[in-house]
């Protein structure tokens, strides 16, 4: 046989390998995103759901949402702004009623994250708002922000962060904390990075080194939560939250190239089990979403802690935030341009 001959044959059998390796994978894919879908249906079918005009305020006072054109395929694409808040307690708010009168819940949100994704869905900036930052909320004038839950449900969090921010929110997901421990649970622990040692005076009896943490259950919960084993309390307390949420991501990532359907299934129950949001994010939206963010860079999701100058004291004695309206301008002014995550860098605000 000569060369060529032997060249072709060899080139005939790599070809013949390759495809007969695309088709293993697209098989082992298939199983995988149909053990998914009756996952998710069955996972997203146990979210608590309430109706848009319950979660958000009349139309008349919200902004305008920000539209980008896009000159690959000569069409108009919209960032997707979604609203993270984390209570103590899930205690009527399921409720309609209670997410529009916010009487009910009685609960301040303890966390508030607005998750930002670019119009091509190629970066996701997390900003972190600290529960104390002290903003006018609608109607009620100067307060901490975490109040706007208690003072009016749900629909006041949305109006008091779009009146700050500019930005408009297309959905609102509501998590109660009990979601930290059910999760990092059904995920077998995951994988945290402290900057500093420290010691939980908030839940006794959990301590942290300096480095990796791997958190489950109540110790993930305490390392959320604490405050007040830091100089700068609040601060690093959204950092080391964005920190579980990025932990919490590396593991469902890592059970999904492993085809820990299990694993990854048992974590999302979890959440559902805790989880509350707008009837907008229904299983067709949902995963749109996920398609559209498959092939996001890890080095594009950032997160950042809305600009402050530092704390100060209220006119009524309160411990508060003291936003850097500035910097705060220069965030808005990002978001409406569609470029927030390369403002953040370029102004060194991302963790």
């Amino acid at each position: 046989m000569s060369n060529e001959a032997v060249t072709r044959t060899r080139s005939q059998t790599v070809r013949r390998r390759v495809l007969i390796a695309l088709t293993a994978v697209a098989a082992v894919a298939a199983i995988v995103v149909a053990a998914a879908w009756v996952g998710v249906s069955s996972i997203v079918g146990g979210v608590t759901r309430v109706s848009s005009s319950a979660v958000f305020p009349a139309e008349a006072t919200r902004p305008e949402a920000v539209v980008v054109h896009s000159a690959d395929d000569e069409s108009d694409h919209q960032p997707l702004n979604i609203l993270v808040m984390g209570t103590d307690s899930r205690a009527g708010v399921g409720d309609e009623e209670a997410l529009t009168s916010g009487e009910a819940t009685g609960q301040r949100s303890d966390t508030m994250m607005l998750v930002n994704i670019s119009a091509d869905r190629s970066q996701v900036t997390a900003i972190s708002i600290m529960r104390d930052s002290w903003v006018e909320i609608p109607g009620y004038g100067y307060n901490k922000i975490n109040a706007a839950l208690s003072f009016g449900g749900t629909p006041l969090a949305v109006e008091t962060v779009e009146q700050l921010t500019g930005a408009r929110i297309d959905h609102v997901a509501v998590l109660d904390f009990e979601a930290v421990e059910s999760i990092t649970e059904a995920l077998g622990g995951v994988q945290v990075d402290s900057p500093v040692a420290f010691t939980s005076r908030n839940m006794k009896g959990y301590s942290f080194t300096k480095g990796t943490n791997t958190l489950s259950g109540e110790a993930a919960l305490a390392f959320v939560r604490e405050r007040y084993a830091f100089a700068d309390g609040d601060y690093q307390r959204v950092k080391n939250q964005r920190a579980l949420v990025s932990g919490v991501a590396d593991a469902l990532f890592a059970s999904a190239s492993d085809f820990d359907i299990a694993a990854f299934t048992a974590a999302a129950r979890a959440a559902s089990d805790n989880l509350v949001v707008d009837d907008g994010l229904d299983i067709p939206t949902l995963l749109s979403l996920g398609r559209s963010l498959a092939a996001i860079d890890r080095d594009d999701v950032i997160g950042i802690t809305l600009p402050s100058t530092g704390t100060g004291t209220s006119p009524d004695g309160q411990s508060i935030v003291v936003l850097d309206d500035t910097a705060v301008a220069g965030v808005v002014d990002a978001l409406h341009k569609d470029d927030l995550l390369e403002y953040a860098r370029a102004h060194d605000l991302a963790d």
